[in-house]
């Protein structure tokens, strides 16, 4: 007899509101199991983005192998160790992602997963209290939805500098159309951030006794019986605890999924045996397929110190910062990783834009601490949208608790080497502006000897970090060498076993991969609700 219909390892964006969905029905019974806390005193706080960063209570803090692509440079690779998983510690940048995406993944053989087969989800999602319902968005979901607040003579600068370089501004690039200069959608809500956590598994939590969260449950393995997964064995205050459920569903994230598969004895055979693991089912495509946005940033000085953050919230502008936030919920500590965004094209050839872009009132010193630069400053980011270069996450120890193997292969194709040259240059062209001559000083990095592509392609190799959203490593698709779950989410081969977050994704949606990861649970719940 199974102890439970249904065990979902990982409490993220997808499995978080997966368990929501499935407790829905009194007739479920739900184990989600989270191998780290409850909660974090920073996380309702949207610069806990920033606070968080490297805290090892909140974040896996893993780190990517050396790679030539790179430097030779080991690559931080955040991910959320809480409930809500990376909801609870991430950007706040709420992007579905461009109609091509998705109806790229239904061409790609993965039935129901076409714009028009998501789309609804997201408007399930959504609470958009900026919208009127129009264009497809939401307007009572569980996850409230707002329009950045934060005013600062520099955007205004920003989007007529944007204009007058040739780009068009966009009032909603949530809809079908995403191109343009916008002010950011974030999922925070009169300051509070709004983690799936806090918008889904707590109020499941008070409605239903049939979800059973279990946090600092370290998953260990897969239960197999044969071809079929039983359930799964998990290490709670120092013992180890088997639960059994009729379905398992794996939603520990493009990192995680793959390593607990392979440490279960589901992979490439090579690889396990060389880890002294048995091999329980050839999967070859478990931890291929990787893929990550490869993420630089420029610098500028500013001519004015009152639109920079860097003077604004620094010394005793820091508790000014604090205060605001208390009582309004309001200024630099309610902000998310960026007040503006911009999706453009590097060439006009192209049917939708290729990178993304993040303006930002401030600079930092060091992408790892997040300390502001010591003078008045901003930055804009840029990564390409759909990258092609493919990496590899694999265990590197039969050790559940070691870490694996992250291999980016950032920039292996030329086609991301030219988008990332086209929008490193389009980030300059929109400073170099008339509207921005009030507040644009010199160039502080990479500064102005950076000129030619080639130089350029060095710089972002020698100081790119990622953005922190790892996809594909458990890919969906029709049976095959490159794919590990179908259109269902079933881990081909395998009976009991399927695989739910964002290492399903078959391409990278245009994006940040928050939005599309809580579209991956709340699809799962719809694909188990018609089955059952």
């Amino acid at each position: 007899m199974a102890d439970y219909d249904y065990i979902i390892v990982g409490a993220g964006s997808a499995g978080g509101a997966l368990a929501a969905r499935l407790s829905e029905s009194p007739a479920n019974k739900v184990l989600l199991l989270e191998a780290g806390a409850r909660s974090h005193p920073y996380s309702r706080m949207p610069l806990s983005f920033g606070l968080l960063i490297e805290h090892p209570t909140a974040n896996w803090c893993y780190q990517s192998e050396p790679e030539p692509n790179t430097a030779n440079r080991t690559i931080p690779v955040p991910r959320g160790k809480l409930l809500g998983g990376s909801s609870s510690i991430n950007g706040l940048v709420w992007v579905r992602g461009q109609p091509l995406d998705f109806d790229t993944w239904a061409q790609m053989g993965c039935r129901g997963w076409s714009w028009r087969d998501v789309a609804p989800v997201f408007t399930r999602i959504e609470n958009f209290v900026d919208g009127d319902g129009s264009n497809g968005r939401g307007t009572a979901g569980p996850l409230k939805v707002s329009t950045v607040p934060d005013q600062n003579p520099l955007y205004d600068a920003l989007f007529a500098a944007s204009k007058a370089a040739g780009f068009k501004l966009n009032p909603d690039y949530n809809s079908e159309d995403q191109e343009g200069v916008v002010k950011t959608q974030t999922s925070i809500y009169k300051g509070r951030r709004m983690s799936v956590a806090h918008c889904y598994i707590e109020p499941a939590m008070k409605r239903s006794s049939n979800l059973h969260v279990v946090t600092d449950a370290f998953t260990l393995r897969l239960l197999l019986e044969g071809k079929r997964c039983v359930g799964v064995e998990y290490e709670k205050d120092g013992k180890v605890v088997q639960a059994k459920a009729r379905e398992t569903i794996l939603s520990a994230g493009g990192v995680a999924s793959p390593q607990i598969l392979e440490l279960s004895g589901i992979g490439q055979p090579e690889l396990l045996k060389k880890h002294g693991i048995e091999v329980k089912h050839e999967l070859k495509a478990v931890g291929e397929n990787f893929r990550d946005h490869i993420n630089a940033r420029i610098i500028w000085k500013v001519k004015d110190p009152r639109v920079s953050y860097n003077h604004m919230a620094r010394g005793i502008g820091a508790m000014t910062q604090m205060m605001k936030y208390l009582a309004t919920g309001g200024g630099f500590m309610s902000l998310p990783s960026a007040p503006l965004l911009a999706f453009l094209k590097t060439r006009p050839e192209l049917e939708t834009p290729d990178v993304q872009m993040h303006l930002v009132p401030y600079s930092i010193k060091d992408p790892k601490t997040r300390k502001l630069q010591d003078f008045p400053s901003m930055t804009i980011a840029c990564y390409q949208l759909r990258p092609e270069s493919l990496g590899t996450i694999h265990i590197r120890s039969p050790d559940p608790k070691a870490q694996p193997a992250i291999r980016f292969n950032f920039l292996a194709d030329p086609i991301d080497q030219a988008a990332m040259v086209g929008g490193f240059r389009m980030m300059r062209k929109i400073v170099d502006a008339a509207p921005m001559d009030a507040y644009r000083g010199e160039e502080f990095s990479p500064g102005s000897s950076v000129q030619t592509d080639e130089q350029i392609l060095t710089w972002i190799r020698n100081n790119s970090q990622t953005a922190y959203h790892p996809i594909g490593t458990c890919r969906m698709g029709p049976a095959g060498p490159t794919t590990v779950v179908d259109d269902k989410l079933k881990v081909h081969g395998l009976e009991g076993l399927r695989v739910a977050d964002a290492s399903i994704f078959p391409t990278m949606p245009s994006g940040n991969t928050n939005a599309p990861s809580i579209m991956v649970g709340e699809k799962m719940a719809d694909i188990l609700k018609a089955a059952a």
